[in-house]
C-alpha cells in the first residue's frame, strides 16, 4: 500500500512542479530511492525520450507528423475501445480520456493554450454532431412516453446536484454560497454527448434510452443557460431569479422553434434528395446554420440539433401524419456514422487534454462530490421511476451520471473572467468529470451482468 501512496505522491508533485511535461526520469528514480528499490535499469534512457516530446512541444502547437501520429493513435484506440466496449459493455470513455492526459499534461505533446483557443470551436462541432445523432436514434413515441419522466429526473436531479456542490463548497472550502451554486451549476448535468454515446449500443429498453437522452439534453441546456446567469451574478453580486427564468424559457422556446420549424420541411426535402450523393453534407450545412441560428436568438444549439435530428431520425412515422410518400430510408448512413465516431472518439481525448493538476486537495473535493452526486442519484431513481422500468433499466439509470466536454467548457469561463478562486474551478471539475465518468463505467460493467427479463425488448416490462 505504502508503494502507491509514494507513487500518487510523486506523480502530482512532479504534475505541480513542471508546467508543460513530467519529468520522466526523475519521477522513476524518486519512485525507486522512496519506495527502495532499484533495479538497475539505466533510466538516462527515458531522457531521450523527454527530450524529444520537451523540444517537440517547445511552441505552441507541435509539428504536422507529430500531431499527425497522435491523431492516429487516438483513432486506433478509439477503434480498439469501442470493440472492447461491445466485447465486455464496459465503456470506453475513461480509458480514451486517460489517452489524453498522457498526450496532453503528462507528455506534453499539446500545450494548454492550444487546447484553449480551440475548445469553442471543438466544442460546438461536438454538440451539434453528437446531439443530431442521438436525436437520429431516439425513438419518438418513447420519447413522447418518458417525457415527464426525463423533466423530473432532470430538473430534480440537478437542483439537488447543485445543492450538494454548494452545501461542500460552502463548508468545505469557505466559498461564498454564489460561488458554491455556480460551480454545482457547471457540474449539476451529466453530459448529453457521453451519455448518447453510452445508451446507444446497451440492452436497455428504448424507452430507458429514450429517457436518459432526453434527460441529458436538458440538463446540458440548464447547465449553460444558468452558468452563463450566474456568471454575471458573480461579477455584480446580485442574483435575478425572474431574469434567470425567462432565459431559461427562451432557450427552450427556440430550441423546439428551430427544430421543428427546419426539421420537417427538411425531412421532406430528404425524401427528394435521396438519390444525391451530397444530399448528407447539405444536411449537415443545414445544421450548421441552425447552430449559428440558435446561438444568436440565445440557444446553445443543444435542443435545436437534438430536435432537428429526432424529426429527421423519425420520418418514417411522421410521413403518415404528414401524407406525402417516403422512398426506402437508409437508417445506417456510412458516412454519418464515421463522421460521428471521429468526433466521439476525439471528443473524450480532448476532455482529457483540459485535465490541469495543481492542489491534490481540489482533485479529493471532486472525487467526494462525484460519490455524493452518485448516491443522490440513485435515492432519486428508486423515487421517480416507477414498476414500468426493469430492474436493468433502474441500475442503469442510477449510475447514469458522467459529466463532460459541456462542464469543461463552462469551468475555462471563471478564469477569463476574473472571478474569485478562478483557478479553482477547472481542477475541480475535471476530477469531477474524471470521478464521475470511472464511475459511471464501473456501474455500466456491474449492470452488464443483469439479465433482461425480455431479451428482445432489453428488459422493459409492458404495463
Amino acid at each position: 500500500m505504502q508503494i502507491f501512496l509514494s507513487l500518487f505522491e510523486i506523480f502530482f508533485l512532479s504534475l505541480q512542479n513542471i508546467p508543460n511535461a513530467v519529468d520522466l526520469p526523475g519521477f522513476f528514480s524518486d519512485l525507486g530511492d522512496k519506495i527502495g528499490f532499484n533495479s538497475g535499469f539505466d533510466f538516462t534512457s527515458l531522457q531521450n525520450l523527454t527530450n524529444v516530446f520537451s523540444s517537440l512541444s517547445s511552441d505552441s502547437i507541435v509539428s504536422a507528423p507529430i500531431l499527425l501520429l497522435a491523431a492516429g493513435t487516438v483513432i486506433f484506440f478509439g477503434v480498439i475501445g469501442e470493440a472492447f466496449f461491445k466485447k465486455t459493455g464496459i465503456p470506453d470513455v475513461a480509458f480514451l480520456m486517460i489517452l489524453g492526459i498522457i498526450i496532453g499534461p503528462v507528455l506534453g505533446l499539446i500545450q494548454p493554450e492550444v487546447v484553449l483557443q480551440v475548445v469553442p470551436y471543438f466544442a460546438a462541432l461536438a454538440l451539434i454532431i453528437i446531439m443530431y445523432d442521438g436525436g437520429l436514434n431516439l425513438d419518438l413515441k418513447s420519447v413522447a412516453s418518458t417525457a415527464h419522466f426525463a423533466i423530473i429526473l432532470s430538473v430534480v436531479g440537478f437542483a439537488v446536484s447543485v445543492a450538494i456542490v454548494a452545501l461542500i463548497a460552502h463548508y468545505g472550502l469557505g466559498w461564498e454560497w454564489i460561488e458554491g451554486i455556480l460551480l454545482g451549476s457547471i457540474v449539476g448535468g451529466s453530459s448529453s454527448a457521453i451519455v448518447f454515446g453510452l445508451v446507444r449500443d446497451l440492452k436497455i429498453s428504448d424507452s430507458a434510452k429514450s429517457l436518459l437522452s432526453f434527460e441529458s439534453a436538458l440538463t446540458d441546456i440548464l447547465a449553460t443557460v444558468i452558468a452563463f446567469v450566474l456568471f454575471g451574478a458573480v461579477l455584480s453580486g446580485t442574483l435575478n431569479v425572474g431574469f434567470m427564468g425567462s432565459t431559461i424559457e427562451n432557450a427552450l422556446l427556440v430550441g423546439l422553434i428551430l427544430g421543428l420549424g427546419v426539421g420537417i420541411p427538411w425531412m421532406y426535402v430528404t425524401t427528394k434528395l435521396s438519390s444525391s450523393k451530397h444530399s448528407y453534407m447539405l444536411t449537415l450545412a443545414i445544421l450548421f446554420i441552425l447552430y449559428f441560428l440558435a446561438n444568436y436568438f440565445g440557444e446553445s444549439g443543444a435542443l435545436t440539433a437534438l430536435v432537428f435530428g429526432l424529426m429527421l431520425g423519425n420520418k418514417r412515422r411522421l410521413a403518415k401524419y404528414l401524407r406525402f410518400s417516403l422512398p426506402k430510408i437508409e437508417n445506417d448512413d456510412p458516412t454519418h456514422n464515421q463522421i460521428t465516431f471521429l468526433v466521439r472518439t476525439f471528443f473524450f481525448v480532448f476532455v482529457g487534454l483540459l485535465a490541469s493538476f495543481g492542489n491534490i486537495e481540489f482533485i479529493v473535493f471532486g472525487i467526494v462530490i462525484a460519490i455524493a452526486i452518485y448516491f443522490s442519484r440513485s435515492i432519486l431513481t428508486k423515487m421517480i421511476l416507477t414498476k414500468r422500468f426493469s430492474h436493468l433499466d433502474k441500475k442503469v439509470t442510477s449510475i447514469m451520471i458522467p459529466r463532460g466536454l459541456a462542464a469543461a467548457v463552462l469551468a475555462t469561463f471563471p478564469l477569463t473572467l476574473g472571478l474569485p478562486n478562478a483557478s479553482a474551478y477547472s481542477q475541480i471539475v475535471f476530477s469531477i468529470i474524471m470521478a464521475s465518468v470511472i464511475i459511471t463505467t464501473l456501474g455500466l460493467g456491474s449492470a452488464k451482468k443483469i439479465p433482461p427479463p425480455d431479451p428482445t425488448s432489453g428488459g422493459y416490462i409492458v404495463p
